[in-house]
């Protein structure tokens, strides 16, 4: 694709950075640490009390989210995602494996990297918490009633979803967007062509996902662009409300080496979308329906998960819908994009740029009206940048990636090769605080940071590098999370705490807004799963051809049935096991020996379902996997299994 515009072209070496990074920045210190006796009493949490804030941490190449505690920095909880967890059986059990279904089959693998809260007039509510998925194009909606994940939808037409998943102020739509651009016809279906054939068949997809008010997740349409990288997003909020705004970069549209050869361009690009308009456009049937196979997967209200497979999505090309995407000249290798929490200025991270470009969304609106550009790039205006600039923050540090907003008039940026946060000024674009992180920050979070209320009161950095922050592990170490204090005029370091997996994004909400709706345990009466048991007396087995069900019962300390006998080699057998107690944090366990697939946990009042294929003759053991009691080692059971075509009758009880 051709790029008719003007450009300046010119290479930064990483030499260059490095040398600069020790002259400027000289090595690490911690003259910023708050005193000892200060930073304690500051994350102190006493025994029995609660934190201030949940956190929710992607947890990258782990596919899940973590939960911690803020300030204290405790790790509370994992939330199945994207990837099976041996911890619950989530993507092992026959109610929650169809959660991890795509066009490509099963997927047990999940590379998940943004966290984002919905909203509600611009500020996080806590009723769903979003995150998608990198490798395997997709977005999950977890509810934070039960911290469980209800919902996930497969993006087409896409590879390498990054720039999500960040929703509009009402959550009215979350965003995906194509991180790597591939061949596509004229009906979207990837070809077969050479990979240096990349600038005139590679194109990309910025998709918009639509949210009903229960949640449910539907593409309403997509918007082909030029075959550039599309790297992260954010949407706008008050007068730039109605707008969302991606990064790219590879604007040479390289394909290969791009370190060197996707680096070469003074500047790249922020794609302004009139999400809004585009909405119109696709409710009015504009655009065309395209091939645009994904899968769609949800849990019932019986908690059982479904899958459907759709076919088509609406795709609008904005070379023949004008108004949709203007193209904001951005230096260099952009990486985040930030909007103010009034939705005035949209702050880059130019990885490669020493200065950190603001631009005005009211200069954009104007430039737009007035036909201020300097070119077009496959159809898309590209607005001139002096006609949309706020202003450029001067020496923000080397690397520049993330932003977040602290509500008081003040942005915090990272910078990766410097290891620092640097704090900056809105308005004036100067900076007026900067503090050492151990080691080269990526994200960064600050509570309600990136929607229009940001609680300022802590900022968590999420570092790429651990080194010696912590006692060695081996080669492999957590990463490193550092808690910092700008609830003053300068920052200060108060906690190193080690995260799980590899935290790119993170979002965090006052705890009384979830607390005080989390389920506890499930209602046996309202129990709709088909197989439920809601009393030892309906406990039974039944053989259906080779099948065989056993309706399982689980209260402190007995199985029922705990002896079972009847099966036979070749048969499947399913374990539907119902949780009867009736208070919180009573969870019980089930292994088979022998089963190929996972453990349960099953919740109070809830059921689950686990298959086991016997493959020899004899009598196996099966029990509880949760200590539940103190005669939790005597909550266990056998199943006799006989050969293959033998006579013996299916036969079941306990304490007989």
């Amino acid at each position: 694709m051709k790029l008719k515009m003007k450009k300046n072209t010119w290479i930064w070496g990483l030499p260059v950075f490095v040398i600069l990074t020790i002259i400027l920045y000289g090595c690490p210190t911690e003259k910023r640490l708050s005193g000892t006796g200060d930073a304690a009493e500051k994350v102190y949490v006493a025994p029995g009390e609660h934190d201030e804030f949940y956190g929710f941490f992607s947890g990258g190449y782990n596919g899940q989210v973590g939960v911690y505690g803020l300030p204290s920095g405790r790790h509370l909880y994992t939330i199945p995602v994207f990837s099976q967890s041996p911890t619950n059986g989530y993507g092992y059990s026959e109610e929650t494996k169809p959660m991890l279904n795509t066009s490509h089959g099963f997927v047990p693998w999940g590379d998940a990297h943004h966290t984002e809260l919905s909203q509600t007039d611009g500020v996080p509510d806590g009723r769903w918490l979003f995150i998608n998925e990198n490798n395997t194009p997709r977005i999950a909606r977890i509810d934070l009633k039960e911290f469980d994940t209800h919902e996930i939808i497969e993006i087409p037409n896409s590879a390498g979803n990054h720039a999500s998943s960040f929703v509009t102020p009402n959550t009215e739509y979350v965003s995906a967007g194509t991180r790597f651009s591939i061949p596509m016809d004229d009906k979207l279906q990837n070809e077969d062509v050479s990979i240096k054939s990349y600038k005139d068949n590679f194109k990309g997809t910025l998709s918009f996902i639509k949210v009903g008010n229960d949640g449910h997740m539907s593409i309403d349409f997509q918007i082909l662009v030029p075959g550039f990288d599309y790297d992260l997003s954010h949407a706008g909020k008050g007068p730039s409300n109605g707008w969302a705004f991606f990064t790219s970069y590879n604007s040479e549209q390289a394909n290969t080496l791009l370190e060197i050869n996707a680096s070469k361009n003074d500047k790249d690009f922020i794609a302004a979308v009139n999400w809004k308009k585009a909405a119109q456009y696709a409710a009015d049937g504009k655009g065309a329906m395209m091939p645009g196979k994904h899968v769609h997967n949800w849990v019932d209200e019986a908690g059982i998960a479904h899958s459907e497979t759709i076919d088509q999505v609406r795709v609008l090309d904005p070379s023949k819908l004008p108004g949709i995407i203007y193209y904001l000249p951005t230096p260099k290798s952009p990486h985040g994009v930030d909007v103010t929490p009034d939705g005035k200025y949209i702050a880059a991270g130019g990885k490669l740029s020493t200065i950190i470009p603001v631009h005005s969304f009211a200069k954009m609106i104007k430039a737009i009206d007035e036909k201020k550009f300097e070119g077009e790039v496959g159809g898309i205006p590209v607005l001139q940048y002096e006609a949309i600039l706020h202003g450029e923050v001067k020496n923000p540090g080397l690397g520049p990636l993330h932003t977040e907003f602290d509500g008081k008039g003040y942005a915090y940026t990272t910078a990766f090769i410097s290891s620092e946060i640097v704090k900056w000024d809105i308005e004036s674009t100067k900076v007026v605080d900067r503090i050492k992180t151990y080691y080269s920050p990526g994200h960064l979070m600050i509570p309600g940071g990136d929607s229009q209320k940001p609680w300022g009161k802590y900022l968590v950095a999420l570092n790429k590098i651990t080194k010696d922050r912590y006692l060695p592990t081996g080669p492999e170490l957590f990463h490193s999370a550092q808690l910092i204090d700008i609830s003053g005029d300068k920052m200060k370091l108060l906690l190193d705490f080690p995260t799980e997996g590899e935290p790119h994004y993170a979002q965090a909400i006052p705890q009384e807004i979830i607390s005080k709706n989390s389920v506890r345990f499930y209602k046996l009466d309202n129990n709709k799963n088909p197989y439920k048991t809601t009393s030892e007396a309906d406990a039974k087995v039944v053989r259906k051809g080779n099948d065989v069900h056993v309706y399982l019962t689980a209260i402190r300390s007995h199985f029922t049935p705990d002896n079972i006998e009847g099966v036979k080699v070749g048969d499947k057998v399913y374990f539907h096991m119902t949780n009867l107690e009736q208070d919180w944090d009573i969870p019980h366990g089930f292994a088979m020996k022998g089963a190929n697939t996972g453990e349960l946990l099953v919740m109070p009042g809830q059921t689950r379902t686990l298959v086991w294929e016997p493959k020899e003759v004899g009598v196996q053991p099966f029990y509880c996997t949760d200590f539940c009691s103190a005669l939790h080692q005597e909550m266990q059971g056998y199943v006799r299994v006989s050969p293959r075509g033998s006579n013996v009758k299916i036969a079941y009880g306990t304490g007989q």
